[in-house]
């Protein structure tokens, strides 16, 4: 992993080293500028979602820009950021833990934890300090994200109330979470999840101590960007009207939206056929493994190896993996220009989220290379 000094930007990078491997290129400026923007704009405590992104250049720069809380979701995870930021507050929200995970948490100093059963609680009471924060994590029928989370963690608004009492009776410090769903742009989704929160707690005859309102901020993948300043001010309008005077604290824990735009990443033609379909160095075993799930952004630069971008009118083209497994593909086509080459490079911005932690090394391929820059 290149560090220091950055190299300028990735065409630059292209140009002197023509790498012939996948490459993520990262911007210390854009990842700090991105985590500042978030703690400016969302009113309250801003958190990072370490699945997204996990790479240690990323943890160190986000605890230098301002960012003093975690989430994570393992004891692997917990020990990455404690290697960076000792002092960072770590927010166990994944809320399916083994008996071995929560004593990990417990020795890591971990306060605040989530859950979505009665069993769940079980495992976390006498074995976490007194008066940890217990988020009940709320499942809804919520629609406008790329896919929905509630279908594996939360419960419903019923459920909900008779966890939340559990959980003050048995001494901790009450909290609800929820996660609208992955890449999802659409303000209501949050509103709708606020409204049904503020209702669980005065059925369940508690006072939230916080309000954990999730990731899901979408990234910029295609089109133009996602308001993001429209979705803090929602948030904020809505825990108002609906809370009142029993306003809790807010929390965040963007993942996606905080990492992505600080990486860009590049493939490299390695074969072009006569149908015009092209093979890559990289695929859904590596760095794309994501797009099967969310589709392909369309902000790709294409750069011959002479550094000159090719400007050929786009036409629709299969994209295959390195690898020899049939199903390493792409899942649409992508327009790409009809001047492209064996030996190009595609450039794809934004794709600082879960590139790195869902690469594979299959067939002996993977994303291995990342490349500090100046800028993107």
């Amino acid at each position: 992993m290149e560090n220091t000094p950055p190299i300028p930007d990735p065409h630059t990078h292209l140009l002197r080293h023509a790498p012939d491997a996948p490459v993520l290129y990262f911007s210390p400026e854009r990842l700090q500028a991105t985590a500042r923007a978030f703690r400016h704009g969302f009113p309250g405590l801003v958190t990072y979602a370490v699945k997204a992104n996990p790479g240690e250049e990323v943890l160190a720069n986000l605890a230098r820009a301002g960012i003093t809380a975690f989430d994570v979701a393992s004891p692997a995870e917990m020990r990455a950021v404690r290697a960076v930021a000792p002092d960072a507050a770590l927010h166990y929200n994944n809320p399916v833990r083994s008996p071995a995970e929560v004593a990990v948490a417990a020795e890591m100093g971990v306060r605040s934890f989530s859950v979505d059963c009665l069993h769940e609680l079980d495992k976390l009471t006498g074995h976490v300090v007194d008066g940890s924060e217990i988020s009940v994590r709320l499942a809804l029928p919520v629609v406008g994200a790329a896919y929905d989370f509630g279908e594996k963690f939360g419960v419903g608004p019923d459920r909900a109330a008779e966890l939340l009492r559990a959980v003050v009776a048995r001494g901790f410090t009450p909290s609800m979470t929820f996660h609208p769903g992955t890449q999802c742009a659409d303000p209501n989704a949050w509103g709708s999840y606020i409204a049904a929160a503020a209702g669980v707690a005065r059925s369940a005859g508690v006072r939230l101590h916080r309000l954990n309102v999730g990731g899901g901020f979408a990234s910029h993948r295609t089109g133009a960007a996602p308001d993001l300043g429209a979705i803090f001010a929602h948030i904020g309008s809505r825990v108002a009207q609906h809370f009142g005077a029993d306003t809790p604290e807010l929390v965040c824990e963007p993942g996606r939206a905080m990492v992505a735009e600080a990486f860009s990443m590049a493939v490299r033609v390695k074969a072009l056929r006569d149908s015009g379909a092209i093979f890559v160095n990289d695929g859904v075993y590596g760095g794309l493994t994501e797009i099967r799930d969310i589709g392909a952004p369309d902000r790709i630069d294409v750069i011959a190896p002479d550094g000159t971008a090719r400007r050929g009118t786009p036409r629709p083209r299969v994209v295959f993996g390195p690898t020899c497994d049939s199903i390493d593909r792409l899942p649409a086509s992508l327009p790409l220009p009809d001047d492209l080459a064996e030996g190009d490079y595609l450039l794809i911005h934004g794709m600082g989220a879960y590139t790195r932690s869902l690469s594979t090394d299959f067939n002996g391929y993977g994303l291995r290379d990342v490349v500090t820059v100046a800028r993107l």
